[in-house]
């Protein structure tokens, strides 16, 4: 997966946003239509109320397909460089993991660690990835009280470091 993946997240997630933006305008027909009976100050207030809540959730639910993606990277790096039988120490470590647990590998604790271990420069990235791996299995679970992720995730933000990882570490595409 290179940044075309995100990218094309990126741009429905745009596209999304512009559209709600457009829908939830003074212009639309169910502006009113939709709390009949209430007066036009109130009608804007929960409009906007509801306008939020649409925006906050294609947010979270974008974000949550690039980390995905990334995902989906990262798995697909390691099965390549499995099969393919790299020389590189990464792709060793990835090896000997393959023995005893084929395709049943953790990202964060197999996959991130040997990254982490075997690349230089990579530890702060590693770092910033779990936390938003943390945000992502909070949103995967239900979104269950309030997650202590130690920083806010957003789209924006899950987007830089999707994009700035992609550039940063020699991930392999399967064939």
């Amino acid at each position: 997966m290179g940044n075309e993946a995100i990218d094309a997240i990126a741009e429905y997630h745009n596209d999304v946003e512009a559209s709600l933006r457009l829908y939830f305008r003074e212009v639309a027909p169910e502006f009113t239509a939709r709390f009949p009976g209430s007066r036009y100050d109130e009608v804007r207030a929960a409009w906007n109320k509801v306008l939020a809540a649409r925006l906050e959730e294609t947010d979270q639910r974008s974000a949550f397909f690039i980390l995905a993606s990334l995902e989906r990277a990262f798995r697909d790096d390691y099965e390549r460089r499995c099969k393919r039988r790299m020389k590189d120490d990464l792709s060793r470590a990835f090896r000997a993991m393959y023995k005893y647990r084929k395709a049943r590998v953790s990202l964060e604790e197999d996959i991130f660690e040997a990254w982490r271990e075997h690349s230089s420069g990579s530890r702060p990235l590693i770092g910033e990835l779990r936390g938003a791996f943390n945000f992502r299995h909070w949103l995967a679970h239900g979104r269950y009280g309030e997650p202590n992720l130690g920083r806010k995730y957003d789209f924006d933000s899950v987007y830089d470091l999707a994009a700035g990882v992609l550039n940063a570490f020699p991930l392999h595409e399967l064939d």
